[in-house]
């Protein structure tokens, strides 16, 4: 599957490349998978089967380096990742908050590896962390870079409360501690940045909001509008992302008279850990005679995902926790596809930003199904919210205009920072 974060990562370096800055994307864990050009450095640190090996088994974590490339290797990662392997946030609680933990933790090897190489850089003006489950790093990379530290925030809160106790306490405290080596927070949406210093017990005085943005390459309204209508669903295929809350709404829609040729369209990530969940929605969809009126397509690219986009009337992924932004709102829209979503965490700030679409009651399918009813049978009002979603997106939510936000609240914990090689009249970070 394509990693929300390794995409937005990637887009983002690629705009702060081209206008000019010096940028090094670094990999953790895995190689990054993006539907773009991979601007991304080719070594990746914390390398997942090394990262594994030091949590279970402790003789790896006195291994030589010259042993330990042998798993670091891209050929090695990316055979043991072939499969899908199946990420259970509960069944990585302990090493959760090993990473967590930074050179306490029983990755330290891995922190002096990043670390020295680091060093052999040209000095650095900023250093970002993707995102909070990373803030091990905190303290070692400022230590060492002696550079301010950035954390990016896009949904911890999912996987941190999926961790069960006492891990999730235990990691929560950690963040906490670690977020005094933070120069500044930037959550990718207003609610975000009013949720997280509760959750996370930090300062909202370091929130900076940075809103997603996308590359708009690419992303084109049909030229002809989809007959018969088509409701769509892109993102994760799961539970947590509502998909069987639509799959009820589909079916409810299916039973009005108006409705009886409506297509369901599915499309996003589905890894071995959601193919049972999927299996049963198609079930539920074959018991109510709606599964030959309904397509499922996994894992999309780039080109596939934009057609796939092109080919709804209406689009909604009815998440059922506090989504921190909802990405696939903004290719919606950038398509010219109207959305329904629920009137709850960062949607309604979206909604409203664009004026792409409507909101309804959060987790109840007759709600959904009235929504999505009402821009089905209004064409006119859908295509105009359509379109001003469209101008929205163009205008507030391109790569271009995160790229600017960004480099703004770099260049602001650059200057202030007692070892900034940046003036407040010729600045670059690097």
């Amino acid at each position: 599957m394509y990693c929300g974060s390794c995409l937005r990562d990637n887009a983002l370096a690629a705009e702060l490349l081209r206008r000019g800055h010096d940028v090094l994307l670094t990999p953790v864990y895995t190689p990054t998978r993006t539907d773009e050009r991979n601007v991304s450095q080719g070594h990746v640190f914390f390398g997942g089967i090394s990262v594994y090996l030091e949590q279970h088994a402790p003789l790896f974590r006195y291994t030589p380096r010259f042993l330990d490339r042998l798993w670091d290797s891209e050929w090695a990662l990316r055979l043991a990742t072939k499969r899908q392997i199946p990420v259970n946030p509960r069944s990585l609680g302990e090493l959760t908050v090993s990473m967590l933990r930074g050179e306490r933790g029983f990755q330290r090897k891995e922190i002096g590896k990043l670390l020295d190489w680091l060093r052999r850089e040209p000095s650095f003006d900023v250093v970002n962390l993707p995102y909070a489950l990373l803030l091990g790093l905190a303290e070692p990379l400022r230590r060492a870079l002696k550079t301010p530290i950035c954390c990016t925030l896009q949904g911890e809160d999912l996987f941190l409360d999926g961790l069960g106790e006492p891990f999730r306490s235990q990691s929560l405290n950690l963040i906490r501690e670690a977020a005094a080596h933070v120069d500044a927070f930037l959550p990718v949406s207003q609610y975000y940045a009013e949720y997280m210093p509760k959750y996370l017990r930090i300062p909202a005085s370091k929130m900076h909001v940075a809103p997603l943005g996308i590359n708009l390459e690419g992303y084109l309204p049909a030229v002809i509008p989809p007959t018969p209508p088509v409701l769509g669903y892109f993102s994760r295929m799961c539970q947590a992302k509502g998909l069987d809350t639509l799959v009820e709404a589909f079916i409810k829609l299916k039973a009005r008279d108006e409705f009886k040729n409506l297509k369901l369209r599915v499309g996003g990530g589905m890894g071995p850990s959601d193919k049972i969940f999927v299996d049963n929605l198609k079930s539920i969809l074959a018991k109510h005679k709606c599964l030959g009126d309904t397509e499922f397509c996994p894992n999309l690219d780039r080109a596939q995902k934009q057609a796939f986009l092109r080919s709804l009337t209406v689009m909604s992924t009815p998440a059922l926790y506090g989504e921190a932004f909802g990405l696939y709102v903004i290719e919606a829209l950038a398509s010219g596809v109207p959305v329904v979503q629920p009137r709850h965490a960062a949607f309604p700030e979206l909604i409203e930003a664009t004026k792409g679409g409507l909101l309804c009651e959060p987790g109840n399918p007759t709600a959904l199904a009235d929504g999505i009813e009402q821009l089905l049978l209004d064409t006119r009002k859908a295509r105009a919210m359509g379109e001003a979603g469209r101008n929205a997106v163009l205008q507030n939510f391109s790569v271009e205009r995160m790229a600017r936000d960004m480099v703004e609240v770099f260049q602001e914990v650059s200057q202030r920072h007692p070892h900034s090689r940046l003036s407040p009249l010729n600045s670059q970070p690097r």
